[in-house]
């Protein structure tokens, strides 16, 4: 294997070091504000300036090797796929900071309801920020198209969730503050979703030269 393959494929492993450390982010915030967790809520506020600076290290090292190997088709494609990649995991790990912050406002209110689509949305949200991470890892196959159709169910389930509040604000008014932090939580998961939806996009685009941003994806694509 010659410097070149190797450095690349260091850069892999640190774009999948970075998946992980966000992964770690999603579910913890979510497991703070689920289980009342509050200095679960304040470590993982702590933690995201090891994912930025992962981030910009990351950042640095695909320049670098765009100044100095001059890679040229999958090669290049694969390293500005990288370049884009880790700024959706960079804002994921913002809006699971943000998950976090709402947790520590939330934990010190009497709970409102138990959490049911909060849980279920982050599950299917992991499970997208995993199986993309996995699609760019591996190559072309049927999984980033899937990560992609999956997110309709994340947005599914942010309505069911406004609606579900809404009805509870409807019959009493005075928790509004509180549905609507909650509300936040859920509309912060389908944007981390949303980034998902992005890395899967890119890595088709480097598997396949083909950009499918804004577009339906065709049946048995």
């Amino acid at each position: 294997m010659g410097i070149f393959d190797e450095e690349l494929k260091a850069l892999r492993e640190e774009i999948l070091k970075l998946g992980s450390m966000v992964e770690a982010a999603i579910r913890d915030s979510v497991e703070s504000l689920v289980e009342r967790k509050s200095d679960l809520a304040r470590e993982v506020i702590k933690r995201d300036h090891l994912i930025n600076a992962l981030e910009v290290k990351i950042d640095e090292e695909c320049i670098r090797l765009i100044a100095l190997r001059q890679p040229m088709a999958r090669d290049l494609r694969f390293i500005t796929t990288a370049m884009k990649i880790v700024t959706d995991l960079e804002r994921m790990g913002d809006l699971a900071e943000n998950i976090c912050e709402r947790a520590l406002e939330l934990n010190e209110e009497p709970q409102l309801k138990h959490f049911v689509n909060i849980p279920k949305m982050a599950e299917i949200t992991q499970g997208m920020v995993r199986d993309a991470l996995d699609a760019f890892v591996t190559g072309c196959s049927r999984l980033p198209y899937e990560v992609i159709k999956r997110d309709d169910e994340v947005d599914d389930l942010t309505v069911k969730n406004f609606e579900e509040l809404l009805s509870l604000m409807i019959q009493d008014p005075k928790i509004i503050p509180l549905a609507v932090k909650r509300t936040y939580v859920a509309k912060y998961l389908e944007r981390i979703a949303d980034h998902a939806t992005n890395i899967a996009e890119m890595v088709i685009y480097m598997c396949k030269g083909k950009i499918i941003r804004h577009m339906e994806i065709p049946e048995g694509e």
